[in-house]
């Protein structure tokens, strides 16, 4: 039973560790770059993302472990879900360099539609192995959903001042 417990936190760890990464990116240029942009009214506080994004994270770690667990590992019926959940996990992980790396806020946009859709399809590939583990999915997809409209609305408020960066 204790060898279950690890692949389990390994599983929830993962996509963490991204998280961690790509957290100090952004940190990096909150201050000197994001806080010059304008933002829509309903845009959370920054310390709001942190504890969103770890619990999403930690969520979408365990719903790969039941899959990987009741799908037979890396074969069989397990395979094609959990390979679009690394397409969605590498996604969810670009879209840091991209906005707050790159500065790149419409090419930011364009990706996080992709990554939502992944994911999306993530969630109902998920379902049909272990039905937990689908519905772990809906609260990271509403969020990405709501993170696509947020980051469609800072592109066109700010448009005029990113033209000359495309």
């Amino acid at each position: 039973m204790g060898c279950e417990y690890l692949k389990i936190i390994g599983a929830v760890v993962l996509p963490n560790i991204g998280g961690i990464v790509n957290a100090k990116l952004t940190q990096a240029n909150i201050e000197h770059w994001y806080h010059k942009l304008t933002f829509p009214a309903f845009r959370p506080p920054n310390w709001v993302f942190g504890p969103v994004w770890t619990s999403l994270y930690s969520g979408m770690g365990y719903a790969s472990y039941l899959v990987w667990r009741d799908g037979g590992g890396f074969k069989g019926p397990a395979m094609l879900p959990l390979a679009t959940y690394g397409a969605q996990l590498a996604l969810n992980w670009a879209w840091t360099p991209i906005f707050f790396g790159q500065h790149n806020i419409k090419g930011a946009f364009m990706e996080i539609i992709a990554l939502t859709s992944v994911a999306s399809a993530c969630g109902v590939l998920f379902y049909k192995i272990n039905n937990v583990a689908g519905l772990i999915f809906l609260p990271y997809v509403a969020w990405l959903s709501f993170a696509s409209l947020l980051n469609y609305r800072i592109w066109k408020l700010n448009e005029d001042k990113i033209e000359k960066n495309d």
